[in-house]
């Protein structure tokens, strides 16, 4: 690029957006383009701009919006779209709802080539339509080419991001507890179930109550089974107690366990199997009495059909404490970052 000082620059052509901040304003005062007119003098003066750069072809080196186009061109995302260039970034913004995911090991090689910055909401956020969901620039105007080629390469060969859509579930829900099934206590699982999945694509095809009793939990999942679910909720009797038997019950059920109890809270005791695709939960008693648990977090995952690993669980452990906030705000906070 060639410095001119502004008042040389009349009928020359911008290489850069040049950005105004003014009565809570910021954005592109002249767009990359542009070509330089008297009167733009003393706006630009006005905004500290004594001078400007022109663009010098160099072979080698590639433009701040050239980058970010080709950047964003490395890392397509099906449901979601590029905004720009403007001042110097795309950014993408999904199209529609779904689990936002980030190859974090992928992003940190790229960020540590050189001029290159990619910033991205969370991995394993739950997105909504016209969320942004993350920006690509360089840091300086101009860059060496061999930067871009570089970040490309490692995009050939893994996905950078994705946003995962949730599929349509068929629910079973199984409430355990002797004090339930007998009638002595009234039910609050069901409404706190019911309101979680209301806000998925599922169907619940049916509550069955049970007593604590090995045989009659197993013969209510296989009887959901039957009729195509393809996602188990069961409630209650998940602690350590002698008379909580759902973890041996989903156990006899043939379901493969991934965890009994999770670095988080609250939710410590949730529970993971699958049998197949078919995704068991185990949901401890903490659901009833908070706006968030384990199990909120959970949730859009498992409408992915993304498997959940033990690796996935044993992540939980940074950022699950949650604080309890007076307003709850999630996702939108530091609980279930994985």
């Amino acid at each position: 690029m060639k410095k001119i000082e502004v008042e040389k620059a009349v009928g020359m052509t911008l290489c850069h957006d040049i950005t105004a901040m003014r009565d809570g304003f910021k954005g592109a005062a002249f767009k990359r383009g542009h070509v330089i007119t008297e009167e733009d003098i003393p706006a630009l003066l006005d905004i500290g701009k004594k001078h400007i750069f022109i663009w010098e072809a160099d072979a080698g080196e590639i433009h701040e919006e050239d980058a970010a186009v080709r950047m964003a061109a490395m890392a397509p995302v099906p449901g979601a779209h590029y905004t720009g260039p403007s001042e110097g970034k795309m950014l993408l913004i999904a199209d529609e709802r779904g689990m936002f995911r980030v190859n974090v090991p992928l992003l940190e090689k790229i960020n540590s080539i050189g001029d290159i910055t990619i910033s991205t909401i969370p991995d394993h956020f739950p997105a909504e339509k016209g969320m942004r969901l993350a920006s690509m620039r360089i840091v300086p105007l101009v860059t060496k080419e061999a930067q871009i080629e570089e970040a490309e390469a490692l995009c050939r060969e893994e996905k950078l991001l994705d946003l995962r859509p949730y599929r349509f579930c068929k629910a079973g829900v199984i409430i355990t507890g002797s004090e339930v099934y007998s009638g002595r206590i009234k039910d609050k699982f069901e409404p706190v179930v019911r309101g979680k999945l209301a806000r998925w694509p599922s169907e619940i095809l049916g509550v069955t109550f049970c007593d604590d009793n090995v045989e009659m939990i197993v013969s209510a999942a296989k009887t959901f089974l039957a009729q195509g679910a393809n996602l188990l909720i069961m409630t209650g009797g998940m602690s350590v107690d002698p008379d909580d038997v759902t973890p041996t019950a989903i156990r006899r059920l043939g379901a493969e366990i991934v965890a009994h109890g999770v670095p988080s809270q609250p939710g410590n005791m949730t529970l993971v199997a699958y049998m197949g695709d078919v995704a068991v939960l185990g949901i401890p008693g903490a659901a009833i009495s908070l706006p968030t648990t384990m199990f909120d977090v959970l949730l859009p995952q498992v409408f992915t059909g993304d498997k959940l690993t033990g690796e996935d669980l044993v992540r939980l452990g940074d950022g699950g404490l949650c604080l309890q906030c007076e307003t709850c705000r999630f996702p939108v906070c530091t609980f279930g970052r994985y």
